[in-house]
């Protein structure tokens, strides 16, 4: 089994996402985006696999999204593509690559859904939310509030 996660070490989400997919007891292929951006073309298969439009990855906060006015509509798919390639903290993280999909996993408990293995422990997100209880079971955070 292999998972890639697109990660930014520096994001709170990604760094939980990336704790979710250890307990699930996957180590799995890091790209650290920032650093080494994925190609266009691997951004258009994301992209595709994830079925959503390229506005829905953009990162607005910590970018330059207003300075470029991206919320205007002219900025087509292939511009907003060619952009996140040439300028990565546009894009938003982390995404996931898993053998039963693709997700962009925001809020970070959304990579459950695309993991093959159970969790294997308990697991609180960095601020102390429980997400996982000790028996390896999604908590219901509706009951908790």
């Amino acid at each position: 089994m292999t998972v890639t996660i697109y990660h930014n070490p520096d994001s709170a989400t990604s760094r939980n996402v990336l704790a979710l997919i250890r307990n699930s007891g996957e180590e799995p292929k890091i790209v650290e985006y920032l650093k080494t951006p994925p190609s266009l073309e691997t951004l258009v298969d994301l992209l595709r696999r994830m079925d959503i439009p390229a506005r829905d990855v953009l990162r607005r906060k910590g970018s330059p999204y207003d300075e470029l006015r991206l919320e205007d509509p002219k900025w087509n798919d292939d511009d907003l593509i060619n952009l996140m390639q040439r300028q990565p903290t546009l894009m938003n993280c982390p995404i996931v690559v898993s053998p039963l999909g693709v997700r962009l996993c925001r809020p970070s408990e959304t990579v459950l859904n695309i993991l093959p293995a159970s969790q294997v422990g308990a697991f609180r997100k960095e601020d102390g939310a429980p997400v996982i209880d000790d028996q390896g079971r999604r908590i219901d955070r509706t009951a908790l509030d």
